[in-house]
């Protein structure tokens, strides 16, 4: 699946390729998929020295911090809690808890760049915002279909209205490209995201095709991007962090 933990991930691929150092904090606190996407099995074990949680280290040396890294085994889920009537205050609280001390305790080193992989919506920017004071900003990310669009007005309202910056709005999933010919074709309807970035004074980053080869790569955790530089999708990467580095 071609989704925003995917696009993270390929995104921190092009930083290390450019020669950045790189880290991604995975903070889908119920949904953890970077860990997968990077190559670290679950048997991985942290470490905690007196610098801190040494964070794990995936695919081209980009280091990662993720809930998946805690779980006794790959299919675990995320249980906050055995009590079947907790309430959704006490598991906001434990999530909370948990991300701050994925984002304290975890000795990242000299990063360039620590990228966030956000669930989808805008609920977790607060936690952020709070831990990272000095966040340099937020990356939208739709795909064409009115809905998902909707969703993405709603947390660009949210950032404004917090005063976070957003870099800029990305079109994910934005048609196809065949990986024989390349010719690309349709894959969603839905309005021209390009107008609503303007709708919403908001910096285009660009459109990114669904490549079907993405998902036999992250599979096996060596990611899309550095073996396929020269695709459209690659390409249409690799000019989505060209857009990112100048506007940062």
């Amino acid at each position: 699946m071609w989704g925003k933990s995917s696009l993270t991930a390929n995104v921190a691929s092009c930083l290390v390729d450019k020669g950045h150092s790189v880290g991604i904090l995975d903070a889908d606190l119920n949904g953890p998929s970077i860990c997968h996407l990077l190559g670290v099995k679950n048997s991985h074990k942290l470490t905690i020295d007196d610098r801190g949680v040494q964070p794990g280290t995936g695919s081209h040396g980009i280091k990662l911090m993720s809930m998946d890294m805690l779980l006794s085994n790959p299919d675990s889920p995320v249980m906050w809690t055995e009590e079947a009537d907790a309430t959704a205050v006490w598991v906001s609280t434990m999530e909370s808890t948990a991300l701050r001390e994925l984002v304290a305790d975890t000795d990242w080193g000299n990063l360039d760049f620590l990228l966030i992989d956000m669930p989808p919506g805008s609920d977790r920017i607060d936690n952020i915002r709070s831990l990272i004071p000095e966040l340099a900003g937020v990356v939208e990310i739709t795909i064409p279909s009115l809905l998902s669009q909707h969703i993405v007005s709603k947390s660009i309202a949210k950032n404004n209205k917090m005063k976070v910056p957003i870099i800029g709005l990305i079109e994910n999933m934005a048609g196809y490209t065949c990986p024989h010919c390349e010719e690309e074709g349709p894959l969603f309807e839905g309005e021209n995201v390009e107008i609503l970035a303007k709708q919403k004074n908001t910096p285009y980053l660009g459109k990114i095709p669904f490549d079907t080869r993405i998902g036999r790569k992250t599979d096996s955790g060596s990611l899309y991007y550095m073996d396929n530089k020269d695709s459209v999708t690659g390409k249409a990467i690799n000019s989505v962090v060209e857009k990112i580095l100048k506007i940062n």
